[in-house]
């Protein structure tokens, strides 16, 4: 599902945490966008979109969110790439969730963000 932060923010609070994550976060060219994982019989907000992913094999770093260096990690994530064979998958978006419970921020005073990049073996 997909929609704006606003409406989805709203929804999304109301939603059980779970040991794995189910939201999301993707920049689709004109702005952040949301993505949860729907589930059968989820009550959805009918201005909710509810699309096909495409899924597939993902690198995932972890750093402080708003405070990462994207160059570092880009760097970091292709020589594991590299090192291991696989290469980045341009066709799909690359995602990113906040792993930090309240109550780790309060403590830390950050939050820490995976940072999802789709992957491919190398040709």
């Amino acid at each position: 599902m997909r929609n704006s932060a606003g409406t989805f923010d709203e929804w999304f609070s109301k939603q059980k945490p779970g040991l794995f994550p189910k939201d999301f976060l993707f920049w689709d060219g004109s702005g952040f966008r949301w993505l949860y994982l729907y589930e059968d019989g989820m009550d959805v907000p009918k201005e909710f979109e509810i699309i096909d992913f495409q899924g597939g094999f993902y690198a995932v770093a972890t750093d402080i969110d708003e405070k990462t260096d994207m160059e570092a990690l880009k760097r970091e994530v292709d020589l594991f790439l590299e090192e291991n064979g696989f290469e980045r998958d341009p066709s799909r978006q690359e995602l990113g969730h906040i792993i930090t419970s309240p109550a780790a921020q309060k403590i830390m005073g950050y939050n820490q963000m995976d940072y999802y990049s789709p992957i491919k073996a190398k040709e």
